[in-house]
């Protein structure tokens, strides 16, 4: 079987962390490198999360490549109310020493891209992904398929009325990337709220993970108990909304989730600061630059997060709970 090549491009976060952990649990792809962007956690902090979750999975032979630690334009706004002080719950875990690449992630983009066929799912917001556009777009170019957790079609954000928080860190690396793909007939494939919203982690799910595999259900439970006590504050929901585990799994299996090709401006200005527009009823008659993904199969995401997480296929005892 040939493997498909992924860059992945976070910013750890506790969901980032968790979609690290599917992919590297996944076979049929080769995880090529990570990149680090600010985001959810700055730059350094993600770097260290990364390496921690690397270690946990015995896979730090997976290169990490820091990327930028400022948004395009705009000052940065982490998210570590979100994801806790250390960026991945509160947790605390131990320091993994070393590790570092010369290279910077921009740097490794543009070497890699053109050397090697290659899909990058953006977890965190796009400034890497910008800054390899102004610096070389052929790079850019190059890549294979884009899946970006980001954005949101219907959905209310999560940081704005509007706007989901990977774009609207920096809305205006997101508005030049889909531009970017715009003008060169490339479709950026949007996992937004429309569908992560939907895929919650409960208590019981989550001590069905334990039971079946202690090691792994015991790592997950440390670094989400912080964001269970945050969606139940913000949001009261039993549970916490992993987005970015569906972009990883929609990326493996295109069942996974469903949508609709369309035209997608991101705002990068005013009260809708990040809004990622879909002109879903063709009223600007352009081309469409995104798969919006506004459906999704709650029950096969779980069987794939579980199955492949734990290394046991969910049973009828579980089946209630993983319908969605």
């Amino acid at each position: 079987m040939t493997k498909k090549k992924v860059i992945i491009d976070c910013d750890p976060g506790i969901d980032d962390s968790l979609a690290i952990m599917l992919m590297l649990k996944s076979e049929e792809i080769e995880v090529r490198a990570i990149t680090i962007v600010c985001g959810n956690s700055p730059v350094e902090m993600g770097f260290s999360n990364a390496k921690k979750v690397l270690k946990f999975m015995n896979r730090l032979d997976v290169p990490i490549y820091i990327g930028q630690s400022q948004p395009l334009k705009k000052k940065y706004v982490n998210a570590l109310d979100t994801h806790g002080e250390d960026g991945l719950g509160e947790s605390f875990l131990p320091e993994v020493e070393g590790y570092k690449q010369e290279m910077d992630a921009v740097s490794f983009l543009k070497k890699t891209l053109k050397e090697e066929k290659c899909s990058v799912i953006a977890l965190g917001p796009m400034t890497n992904l910008a800054r390899l556009i102004n610096e070389d777009s052929d790079a850019f170019l190059a890549i294979e398929e884009i899946v970006s957790m980001g954005g949101c079609f219907k959905s209310h954000g999560n940081c704005s009325p509007v706007a989901e928080y990977n774009y609207w860190c920096d809305p205006d690396a997101a508005e030049l990337v889909y531009k970017t793909a715009f003008d060169n007939n490339k479709l950026i494939h949007m996992v937004g709220l429309d569908v992560t919203r939907k895929v919650v982690l409960t208590p019981t799910i989550l001590e069905y993970m334990i039971r079946l595999n202690p090691e792994v259900g015991d790592f997950i439970k440390k670094i989400t108990k912080f964001y269970f006590d945050f969606h139940w504050e913000w949001e009261h929901i039993i549970g916490c909304v992993i987005n970015d585990p569906l972009a990883v799994a929609y990326f493996l299996d295109r069942e996974i989730c469903s949508g609709f090709s369309s035209f997608v401006q991101i705002e990068t200005l005013g009260i809708s600061e990040g809004q990622s527009v879909v002109d879903s009823m063709n009223f600007y008659r352009k081309e469409a630059n995104a798969v919006v993904l506004n459906e999704v199969d709650v029950k096969k995401f779980w069987t794939m997060f579980i199955g492949r997480l734990t290394g046991t296929e969910p049973d009828a005892a579980i089946e209630h709970d993983i319908q969605g």
